[in-house]
């Protein structure tokens, strides 16, 4: 990102070592650190709201699309209703007096012979 080489990272650390003194570089870089950690926070809090925003607005254009589409799909395919019925009614849900298997009437007994049928 910044391009900093290591030789140009040894002179300014020479530099702040002569200027700043050997008493007081610790105490300096201490600081440096909390600021950068600080700027990293800040960052970091900005990038993490900007992507919940475009999360937001991803979302909202999903929506808008689905009820289009459902708009259309409701306009092609309009539902029959009689006179006096909801406009809706919805399906029992399966195991509520809706068998999967066929009537008793159709199985034959273990206890009856079994008749056979030419093929």
């Amino acid at each position: 990102m910044f391009d900093i080489a290591p030789t140009e990272l040894m002179l300014v650390a020479l530099v702040a070592l002569v200027v700043i003194g050997p008493k007081d570089l610790p105490r300096l870089m201490r600081v440096v650190g909390q600021w950068v950690a600080r700027a990293r926070g800040m960052a970091r809090h900005f990038r993490s709201g900007f992507d919940e925003m475009i999360r937001q607005s991803e979302i909202e254009e999903m929506e808008r699309k689905w009820a289009e589409e459902n708009a259309r799909i409701m306009r092609e395919h309009p539902m029959m209703r009689e006179e006096g019925a909801p406009a809706m009614t919805p399906l029992p849900p399966p195991g509520d007096g809706a068998p999967d298997s066929p009537p008793a009437a159709d199985v034959p007994a273990a206890d009856t012979p079994a008749v056979d049928r030419p093929a």
